[in-house]
């Protein structure tokens, strides 16, 4: 699994005109699903993001986390994360997984976050063509990937 967080102020998402998700300050969540992904993928995604201290102490150093502050998380689903440049000018979305298994994945992962996080998640609407507003916050945006775990 592959995810770009980014430290919000606000973020929502749109689809079909209508608000389908939003939170005030917290993590937008770009969540990307590959066929080797497993529970313990999830598992391991889960504690790293509500525990991930990227948000400022009272002195102004990123200490807290999204719960330390009591934050939200906006989860989106967002295939292109996997996305290949290597030949041409047009992208290979190979690496990503099919519908199925990633809108399986997908519910495992929010339905986790929901059982282990005591602030709000809200979400997309996988699959769907979503318009994603946000103002990030410092900016701060990282890059985590299941696969890769430096």
């Amino acid at each position: 699994m592959r995810v770009v967080l980014q430290r919000v102020r606000e973020a929502s998402v749109e689809v079909e005109n209508r608000i389908v998700g939003e939170i005030n300050q917290g993590l937008l969540v770009l969540l990307g699903v590959e066929d080797k992904d497993t529970e313990e993928d999830v598992e391991w995604l889960v504690r790293k993001i509500i525990n991930l201290r990227i948000f400022n102490d009272p002195q102004g150093v990123m200490n807290l986390s999204v719960e330390d502050i009591q934050g939200g998380i906006l989860i989106v689903s967002q295939f292109t994360l996997y996305a290949s440049t290597k030949k041409g000018n047009r992208p290979s979305y190979q690496r990503a997984s099919s519908n199925k298994f990633a809108y399986q994945m997908y519910l495992t992962f929010l339905q986790m976050l929901e059982h282990s996080f005591t602030g709000l998640v809200s979400s997309g609407r996988f699959g769907e063509d979503m318009k994603v507003s946000l103002m990030n916050d410092g900016p701060v945006t990282i890059l985590i990937d299941s696969q890769n775990r430096e």
